[in-house]
């Protein structure tokens, strides 16, 4: 069978006050066409299908459209919700998911038989997928309490959780003749991060091991993490990655989809098919003259200005580049204040100090030296 596995679209997202809203179009438009011409037999969509968990109305009907046309290609659809995501309110669309044909989890629930998704293929694979939406802390404690566990069990740290949760929803996968599926939306242990995701989500406890995934499984797609990466794990595991650059801290990343051809009797082979329908984010640097010969009109850019500090500079590089998103000084060209004061200060008189500081200001007016002199000598003196 055939896999489209996507995650992280992160539909709604305001990069530096600038809407995204026509780039998320046309990398869904992709995915789209993508699903169309690669014609899978199954599309997962691991977490984080909005960037905040009060989505607009537009990014609703944004991700809703883009879920029904890929169900239109043929494929299964199932989408799983993410840290960013508002589980409750992704299990309200239910209802009209599933008449639209398409499979949402946005939360675990006191059911674990719903989170287990078992289809044919139009070939006759049976397949199976395990669904774990992004669990916090605390409810990761209750979800365990759900399946029965030990309190001695249920006091354990979050990693154990998770792992205990895989492995009673993961309890069919010993059937024979069945394609053993797992998504989640987690951050597992030694994996890259892309730059751009919700750094509590990702460390303070939130980190498992890969040794949570059963042997058994033929593939696990991953959402939460925004570079495409595999990860050594007990059986296929991958990261698909963010379609599009969340932030500048992911404009190196390489943003695709991944297609996974697996069989119960053949290792999952992954290919990544790159989306470009974004623009991309750029780092420059450089004074005003070495900013004036910029040609990046198609991404958005940080810019980092090789100046010194003046009313009016920021004006000065958006007039050069109307793409810049973000302009600060260098921190090249600022340095280690503090350090350097320590070292000014040591062993120096006060009077030395306060005259490196007219010195600095450059405009003290005549007499100010003496004062602080005889102001000092009085102090002095009184001590």
């Amino acid at each position: 069978m055939r896999i489209l596995h996507t995650s992280d679209w992160h539909v709604g997202k305001v990069l530096k006050g600038r809407p995204r809203e026509k780039e998320h179009t046309a990398v869904l438009a992709e995915i789209i066409e993508i699903a169309a011409r690669e014609k899978p037999d199954l599309v997962i969509v691991a977490g984080d299908l909005y960037d905040t968990a009060a989505p607009s109305s537009a990014s609703t009907k944004l991700v809703t459209r883009a879920l029904s046309a890929l169900r239109r290609t043929g494929a299964r659809v199932v989408a799983i919700g993410g840290n960013h995501d508002n589980g409750p309110a992704l299990d309200a669309l239910r209802p009209w998911a599933d008449a639209a044909g398409i499979e949402l989890r946005g939360s675990v629930g006191d059911n674990p038989a719903d989170l287990v998704i078992s289809g044919t293929t139009a070939g006759g694979e049976k397949w199976q997928l395990v669904t774990l939406p992004f669990l916090s802390q605390r409810y990761a404690i209750r979800a365990a309490e759900m399946y029965e566990l030990t309190a001695a069990e249920a006091n354990q740290t979050y990693a154990d959780h998770i792992a205990r949760l895989i492995e009673r929803l993961s309890d069919k996968f010993s059937e024979p003749g069945v394609v053993n599926l797992l998504t989640a939306h987690l951050t597992i242990v030694g994996a890259s991060s892309g730059g751009g995701e919700r750094e509590a989500h990702t460390v303070m406890g939130y980190a498992v091991p890969s040794t949570v995934f059963p042997r058994n499984a033929h593939y696990v797609a991953l959402g939460h993490l925004h570079r495409a990466q595999q990860v050594i794990a007990p059986c296929p595991t991958r990261y698909s990655g963010s379609p599009l650059a969340i932030d500048f801290g992911e404009e190196e990343n390489v943003c695709s989809v991944a297609i996974v051809d697996v069989a119960v009797d053949k290792a999952a082979r992954v290919r990544d098919v790159p989306i470009t329908g974004a623009q991309s984010l750029r780092t420059v640097r450089g004074t005003l003259e070495q900013l004036a010969t910029v040609n990046l009109l198609d991404a958005w850019l940080r810019v980092l200005v090789r100046e010194t500090p003046r009313v009016g500079l920021r004006e000065d590089v958006q007039e050069l580049l109307p793409n810049a998103l973000e302009i600060r000084i260098d921190p090249d060209m600022i340095p280690n204040q503090a350090g350097e004061r320590m070292a000014q200060r040591a062993g120096r008189s006060p009077r030395e100090l306060f005259g490196d500081y007219l010195d600095t200001r450059g405009d003290a007016q005549d007499g100010v030296r003496e004062l602080f002199d005889e102001l000092y000598d009085e102090v002095s003196s009184t001590q």
